[in-house]
């Protein structure tokens, strides 16, 4: 039987202590890189794209941004990588301190080695050391949910941490309060998705502010009210032209101008028959995901 090397024959093979080392170094170094980002007075670093004609320049201190962006060879260091890609899937935040912990960690599994310390038994002492910091923190938290005052000045207290690293520091009052207020009013929920986000150039950031109600990001019609109060809504996905002909292709084929006005009229009277329906609701504000047109126009 021929044996075929599968190996590119230009790969080095490690094996032993060296293969240790360099595992040690490669994510070691990942956590050193990203070490200078933590805490309020981090630092940001300039991500330059080599690839591409654009080769565009970044300026941030996002851990989970910086490590997306690098190039990795090393087996440890994208083990580092793909540890804190998950936390910002899981949770979104945590990703630099994630990082940089496992670096301490295994920057003293390390000297432990150097002591003839099996590998195993050093992980043996991180699952005993994990559970005990588990126990303590479940010892030490506290469940303010019952109380809205305390709970919600622990969510603000949480918000001005994280906002502290961020752009926006010194707004960062204004923000956490729009933010614990945008959560809270989520009841317990999740889904994000229920946050929506609306920019507009101008003004400076202390403008920004939480609507009570529902925007949408649309321009007023000719003539219609800007303002109803104690208003009756209906929010719908229906095409009001009834026009068949643009909606499956047909083509209907007429020899004079009197038929063909009467078939616009038949249109508009279905048009008006559709209105005349909604209105039959009761309402006086009608949002529509489709176009509504004038009726003489349609």
């Amino acid at each position: 039987m021929q044996h075929h090397n599968v190996l590119n024959p230009e790969s080095q093979v490690e094996k032993g202590e060296n293969a240790r080392l360099a595992s040690f170094v490669g994510a070691i170094a990942i956590a050193d890189m990203v070490k200078t980002t933590l805490g309020p007075k981090g630092m940001d670093k300039i991500l330059q794209s080599v690839g591409g004609p654009d080769k565009s320049i970044s300026v941030t201190n996002d851990g989970a941004t910086i490590l997306k962006s690098v190039y990795i060879d090393n087996a440890a260091a994208k083990v580092l990588v793909d540890i804190a890609k998950t936390q910002d899937e899981e949770v979104g935040d945590g990703t630099t301190s994630v990082a940089v912990l496992c670096g301490e960690l295994l920057r003293e599994a390390e000297k432990l080695i150097e002591q003839r310390i099996h590998p195993q038994t050093i992980i043996e002492g991180w699952r005993i050391a994990l559970s005990t910091a588990h126990k303590a923190l479940e010892k030490s938290a506290r469940d303010h949910s019952q109380d809205p005052i305390k709970f919600r000045e622990d969510l603000l207290n949480i918000a001005r941490t994280t906002l502290s690293s961020k752009l926006m520091a010194e707004s960062k009052d204004h923000f956490a309060e729009l933010a614990v207020d945008a959560v809270l009013r989520l009841k317990g929920s999740n889904n994000l998705d229920h946050i929506q986000i609306i920019k507009k150039q101008g003004g400076s950031l202390k403008n920004s502010y939480l609507e009570e109600g529902y925007i949408l990001d649309k321009h007023i019609g000719v003539g219609q009210p800007k303002r109803i109060v104690n208003a009756k809504i209906l929010i719908a996905n229906t095409g009001m032209d009834t026009d068949k002909i643009k909606i499956y292709g047909a083509r209907v084929k007429v020899d004079s101008m009197e038929k063909v006005a009467s078939i616009e009229d038949a249109e508009k009277l279905k048009m008006r028959q559709k209105v005349e329906k909604i209105a039959d609701f009761g309402i006086n504000c009608f949002v529509n995901r489709q176009l509504i047109y004038n009726y003489p126009e349609q």
